[in-house]
């Protein structure tokens, strides 16, 4: 079984607009409610491609609610951990132009007590595959100390992403902005020579259009789509790290799994909300992403 951990849930709230112009009053042609939460959005990549999933998350107040029905409405199997404060909300601002605007709030703080009932049903799942997701709320624990003898992939940022890596993650996939705020290095290949002696098995590295960068320790790839897609970039790391896991729990060789994780990627691009995949893309693109070694 995969499992997702997501401390920082989310309600997401999409709106439809035909262009963002700040200052101005707009009308949404559309807006959209569901579960949330990167680890969230991964579990429900794997959910629809039929894979052994269970999302481990948070959910307080009203909020944390309307998370866990959407969950039960399209059978995402979760273990829920109540907390005290309510589950926040994220927004997202999709403008006829092809922008994609976000607006994050930070969570509510977890007591100590409901981050070791987080952490407890992480380890009574025994997971074959443990992804750790997303921002950390304030008053949570770091991700190193879920890490256990299973594979684990890790995908946060700044300070989250530097202490987890005291939990030897197999797999770390921050996008190419996010590398360079941890390590100061503008070289991608290097910076992830940086991450990988400080823990990291291997580093993923998101580079939006141009596709993937994989520094690990067999090798370096990187993996190219066949064409730059246009649409809601919001699910794309999380639909990366869902092929990941997918890959991990399968005991894949890394050029297969970047050619799934770049296919996918795509594939949530033209979904219309974080956490779908167009099925008939992805099965396309498989077979045309360009997967290239390169020299150490």
């Amino acid at each position: 079984m995969i499992v997702t951990v997501t401390p920082n849930t989310a309600l997401d709230v999409t709106y439809t607009v035909d262009g963002l112009r700040p200052g101005d009053v707009h009308r949404a042609r559309e807006v959209r409610h569901r579960a949330g939460g990167k680890g969230v959005n991964v579990a429900r990549v794997l959910h629809t491609l039929g894979a052994d999933v269970r999302a481990v998350l948070t959910a307080g107040g009203a909020t944390g609610s309307a998370v866990v029905e959407d969950l039960t409405a399209v059978g995402v199997a979760a273990d829920v951990v109540p907390i005290g404060g309510e589950t926040r909300r994220t927004t997202t601002v999709l403008a006829d132009d092809g922008s994609v605007t976000l607006l994050n709030e930070p969570g509510p703080r977890l007591t100590e007590d409901e981050w070791r009932a987080l952490a407890a049903a992480v380890r009574a799942r025994k997971p074959d595959v443990l992804v750790c997701s997303g921002s950390l709320p304030p008053g949570a624990g770091g991700y190193a100390g879920l890490f256990g003898d299973a594979p684990s992939i890790l995908d946060t940022s700044g300070e989250a992403l530097l202490a987890g890596l005291a939990g030897k993650p197999s797999v770390v996939k921050p996008n190419a902005d996010e590398l360079r705020e941890v390590t100061g290095l503008r070289d991608p290949v290097a910076a992830a020579a940086e991450l990988r002696k400080a823990g990291a098995g291997a580093v993923v590295v998101s580079l939006g259009p141009e596709g993937l960068l994989a520094v690990t320790g067999s090798g370096s790839w990187h993996a190219a789509p066949s064409t730059v897609l246009r649409g809601n970039t919001t699910g794309a790391g999380d639909a990366v790290v869902a092929a990941l896991a997918l890959g991990l729990s399968r005991g894949e060789a890394w050029p297969d799994i970047l050619r799934r994780a770049v296919a996918l990627s795509g594939a949530a691009v033209l979904g219309p909300l974080a956490g779908d995949v167009d099925l008939a893309h992805y099965q396309a693109e498989q077979g045309l992403v360009a997967v290239r070694a390169r020299p150490d």
